[in-house]
């Protein structure tokens, strides 16, 4: 299900709503997906442009789960299990491109905040061959600075090592399926490919197209890297904090391919789609580190903790240092996150309100915590940002082992009755 496929089904469910008016790609769309986050929107007359602007479509849990086409409680295992076991695609012929000039100015590219260091593209998928590695996928976001040069935030991860090894062109892909936004933001050894990940999440052909393999998306540009470097920055992360301004590479746009048609997909910095794809790919990672020490049920990060620096497991204990465990292997999971709350199988972890009665009613601070001074996310702005130097910690959440836990537990209705039954 490609994004036109997905867009498609989204109207079919009445879960897409579609913006008439005309808006400006200057902060106006920007600031109506923050207002209306959570909400896919299609834009349909973007000034200055003909093609059409999409937004905050996998912004939930349960749009990813739409589009990976399994329910939202399999998430979790589905991906862990494409992690552990993905299928290399299958390559097809491209259908329905044309190319059209590599002029930046004629895409529809956001322009966020004030602040920002200029035009962005935050949704765009960088796909990268190597002799010996093979196909990787992953996110760089890339600032406009000319009408075809881009200056790209790389940090030192596959894409860097295969630019160290050589590379000089690479794709960029813009509108990509949900599995594919998902799985180019799984952190994996650089022997696994992205786009196996995402063809085993959900059946993803590739196409070939000036000979890079690529998922079939709405626009693929071909570049290639100068030896020029630029300021790139500001620009709003993560933690919905402007990250800092630093010289980064310059890459320059050879070719364009768009389909007929095409959408443009703008992801909002520091929204909850940034959130979504960021963050869950992390959970399964979590969730296999905790399930080796203890019984795990489940793992979210959070949104209020960027999806990133925070997250909830739910574990079923069976020995008084299961919570403990747990903990520590929450860290491994994740390196970047910076606290961690274990909670026991009676508590949602998905509602924040009951994560906070856990820790009111069964929380000690002086015996129920685990503090450690380590290195952590760069994204956290109250850290050492040049160390990444933090204290982490751990929260036990849980029913203190040898207590009665009626004790600690709400009590059932008192009645197996409906409410509604009872209003005019």
């Amino acid at each position: 299900m490609n994004l036109g496929d997905f867009v498609k089904e989204l109207r079919k469910k009445d879960m897409i709503k579609t913006i008439h008016k005309e808006v400006d790609v200057q902060y106006e769309i920007a600031t109506i997906l923050k207002q209306l986050d959570g909400t896919p929107l299609y834009f349909d007359k973007v000034k200055g442009f003909s093609m059409p602007v999409v937004g905050n479509i996998c912004s939930t849990r349960e749009l990813v789960s739409l589009g990976l086409q399994i329910k939202k409680e399999d998430i979790i295992p589905h991906l862990s299990q494409a992690i552990a076991h993905p299928r290399d695609p299958v390559v097809t012929q491209p259908k329905n491109y044309h190319q059209i000039s590599p002029d930046l100015s004629n895409l529809p590219i956001l322009t966020y905040y004030p602040f920002d260091g200029g035009p962005y593209i935050a949704s765009a998928v960088i796909v990268a061959d190597d002799a010996d590695y093979g196909l990787n996928a992953s996110y760089h976001r890339l600032m406009v600075i000319g009408h075809d040069k881009i200056v790209m935030r790389i940090l030192p991860r596959h894409f860097h090592e295969y630019l160290t090894r050589g590379l000089q062109e690479f794709a960029i892909c813009i509108g990509n399926s949900i599995p594919v936004l998902l799985a180019s933001a799984v952190s994996t050894s650089i022997q696994v490919s992205e786009l196996s990940i995402a063809n085993a999440l959900l059946e993803e052909p590739l196409i070939e197209l000036d000979g890079h393999r690529v998922p079939e998306s709405e626009i693929v540009m071909i570049a290639e890297m100068t030896e020029e470097k630029h300021e790139e920055g500001p620009f709003l992360d993560l933690t919905e904090t402007p990250d800092i301004v630093r010289q980064q590479q310059v890459a320059q746009i050879k070719k364009t391919y768009v389909k007929e048609k095409p959408v443009f997909h703008a992801l909002l910095p520091g929204g909850l789609e940034h959130k979504v794809l960021m963050g869950m790919p992390r959970e399964p990672t979590i969730y296999n580190e905790v399930n080796q020490v203890c019984h795990c049920n489940d793992v979210f990060i959070t949104p209020g903790g960027c999806s990133w620096l925070h997250g909830v497991v739910g574990i079923t204990k069976h020995h008084p240092d299961d919570s403990k465990k747990a903990i520590e292997a929450a860290f491994k999971g994740h390196n970047s996150m910076k606290h961690v709350f274990v909670v026991d199988d009676d508590i949602n972890i998905h509602d924040p309100n009951e994560v906070e009665w856990a820790m009111a009613t069964r929380f000690q601070g002086d015996k129920d915590m685990i503090i450690r001074q380590e290195k952590g996310s760069s994204l956290d702005p109250s850290s050492d940002l040049e160390t990444r130097q933090t204290t982490k910690i751990g929260f036990d959440l849980t029913i203190p082992w040898g207590q009665d836990p009626k004790k600690f537990k709400k009590p059932e209705l008192s009645l197996a009755i409906k409410a509604d039954d009872y209003l005019d």
